[in-house]
């Protein structure tokens, strides 16, 4: 195991109107470089969990902290969500530069690196064109390609894809995995789409009752032959079964 880049321990999370909460006493660690896909059913807390690991809310009780950098500070991050969210009044260009407006990031964006990406991620084509002349994959590229721009060290997407066909879908899983292993960032993905993560993951961390870890497993990318992936496609699905009838 590497150095820990993430530390999730106790984590308690609940909302207005809930009787249980969200997230139950949550213990997670994510290591420094890995690919870790939370897999869980809608209700579990991974969308939650994100947010908090990316800044955008807070746990009730229990701690986040961030060995890799002694604890001090959340390392720099990048957050994908659902949507694109992209400026229409922007082209693909001025889309992905517009993170570098910002003070937290104006010290880590370069057009030139950014022009790179680019390049190297098959967009070079779409820069100077405006959100309304892509399409949605195109689109949810571009959005990646944004986070990345400023030089995470952590990489945070909420089920990117979901809202795409599902060739398209198998296409930028693809390229996602490329872009993370060749950049070599810690990524986290949540998804309720179990061949998504089988497709992606070094490691997958399944949520369940009360927002807690039910069971994760490590995944060989080097020798993950077709028959290890039906067999483990099959484990995680009767668990995931579990896990969403204990939910509900």
């Amino acid at each position: 195991m590497g150095t820990v880049a993430v530390r999730v321990a106790q984590g308690y999370k609940s909302f207005p109107g809930l009787t249980e909460p969200v997230l139950g006493g949550l213990d997670l660690d994510i290591d420094t470089g890995e690919f870790l896909v939370v897999l869980g059913s809608s209700g579990s807390g991974k969308s939650t969990l994100l947010r908090i690991v990316a800044g955008l809310d807070q746990l009730d009780r229990g701690t986040i902290t961030w060995p890799e950098t002694d604890d001090a500070a959340r390392p720099h991050t990048g957050v994908v969500f659902q949507q694109p969210l992209l400026m229409p009044w922007l082209t693909v260009r001025e889309n992905i530069g517009f993170g570098g407006r910002f003070a937290a990031h104006r010290d880590r964006f370069d057009a030139v690196y950014a022009d790179e990406l680019l390049d190297a991620f098959g967009l070079a084509g779409l820069a100077d064109r405006y959100p309304e002349q892509l399409s949605g994959g195109q689109a949810q590229r571009v959005a990646v390609i944004r986070a990345v721009a400023v030089r995470p060290r952590l990489l945070l997407l909420d089920e990117p894809f979901s809202a795409l066909d599902p060739a398209i879908r198998a296409d930028l899983q693809d390229w996602l995995g490329d872009l993370a292993r060749e950049l070599g960032f810690t990524t986290v993905l949540v998804t309720h789409d179990i061949d998504e993560a089988l497709r992606l993951a070094g490691r997958i961390a399944l949520l369940g009752t009360g927002g807690r870890v039910q069971q994760q497993w490590h995944l060989d990318r080097a020798g993950f032959t077709d028959s290890e992936r039906q067999r483990l496609r099959t484990e995680i699905f009767a668990r995931y079964r579990d896990s969403t009838l204990e939910t509900a």
